[in-house]
């Protein structure tokens, strides 16, 4: 019963291939400037830094969009079984407007600081707080995100 899945979110497909689309067209956009039209030898070269920097995140939001994340009762995980975050370790859950949020999606306090993790598209973590969205559909997180909030209600009155 732990390891069924609650709650799956994964990327809509129409954002995620907008999104990889964007990075794409700008990375080559910036290249073809850089060639075509070479400025100053400093500028050339960082325009063409920002060029592959661009191509290497629409390729790394490609592969990472590929995958979901998946609720169960004891963790929060990326498809492969990898845990993101021990739901012992959710502090506060935040929806809201004003928080520091993907889009479409939510931020995780947890009680100790993680690893910096970055899946782009799907989820980040950076200390202490975790944001999951970006390129997901709405409905999707904002149903995880209830999963998450009534299992740490649920948590919360056992104690």
């Amino acid at each position: 019963m732990q390891d069924d899945v609650l709650a799956r979110v994964y990327a809509s497909a129409p954002r995620r291939w907008l999104g990889v689309g964007m990075l794409t067209t700008v990375g080559t956009l910036v290249i073809y400037v850089a060639l075509a039209t070479p400025p100053e030898l400093g500028w050339q070269l960082f325009l063409l830094a920002t060029g592959a920097v661009s191509l290497w995140l629409a390729d790394k939001m490609r592969r990472a969009t590929m995958g979901a994340i998946e609720l169960t009762e004891t963790e929060l995980r990326d498809e492969t079984g990898q845990t993101i975050v021990a739901i012992a370790d959710i502090e506060s859950i935040d929806r809201g407007i004003f928080a520091f949020k993907p889009s479409n999606g939510f931020l995780i306090k947890t009680r100790a600081p993680g690893p910096r993790r970055w899946q782009p598209g799907l989820w980040w973590r950076t200390g202490r707080r975790l944001g999951v969205g970006g390129v997901t559909a709405a409905a999707q997180t904002k149903f995880m995100s209830e999963m998450i909030s009534a299992i740490l209600t649920q948590r919360d009155a056992g104690r």
